[in-house]
C-alpha cells in the first residue's frame, strides 16, 4: 500500500460512521484504525436563547424646573450637559444650601461631564431661594440648578 492510499483511507475513515477497520495484504502488510464510540458522540447541543430584540423606551425627565413664587427671581443654569453634584465627595457638605448667600465666582455645585468634575460659580452676588435639581441627576445645557435672589 502507498503513502497516497493510507492516507486516502484515513481521510474516508475521518468521514464515515466507521469505528474499525483492518487491512491485510497478502505481501504482509497491515493497517488497523479503531476510534472509540464514545468520543464520536457529538456533544450535545445547548439550545440557544433567541437574542433580545431592542425595546423601545420613552424616558421622561421627572424634575422638572420648580417656579418661583417670587416673580423678581433669577435661575443660574447649567453651563453643560453632565451630571449634578451638590457636595466636592459622597458625604461631604453640600457647597451652599437653601438661604445660603454666595459671591460671584463662590463654588455652588459640580457639574461632572465625560469624567471631569467642572466647578461651577456663581455668576453675581446672590442668595439661594431654591435647588431644583437633585444630587446625582443628569442635566441639560441652560437647565436652571437654583433659584437665587440678586444681592
Amino acid at each position: 500500500m502507498t503513502k497516497e492510499e493510507i492516507k486516502d483511507l484515513v481521510n474516508l475513515f475521518a468521514e464515515t460512521n466507521i469505528t474499525k477497520i483492518k487491512i491485510k495484504e497478502q505481501d504482509g502488510f497491515e493497517i488497523e484504525l479503531q476510534r472509540d464510540i464514545c468520543c464520536d458522540i457529538p456533544a450535545p447541543v445547548c439550545p440557544t436563547t433567541p437574542a433580545p430584540q431592542p425595546i423601545n423606551v420613552n424616558v421622561v425627565n421627572e424634575a422638572k424646573p420648580s417656579v418661583s413664587s417670587k416673580s423678581d427671581s433669577l435661575t443660574i443654569n447649567s453651563p453643560m450637559v453632565g451630571t449634578y453634584y451638590q457636595a466636592p465627595s459622597p458625604g461631604a457638605n453640600p457647597f451652599v444650601k437653601v438661604g445660603t448667600s454666595v459671591k460671584k465666582g463662590d463654588t455652588i455645585a459640580i457639574i461632572e461631564a465625560m469624567k471631569i468634575m467642572n466647578e461651577i460659580e456663581a455668576e453675581f452676588d446672590c442668595r439661594i431661594s431654591e435647588i431644583l435639581v437633585a444630587d446625582g441627576q443628569p442635566v441639560e445645557f441652560g437647565m436652571p440648578l437654583f433659584a437665587v435672589e440678586k444681592l
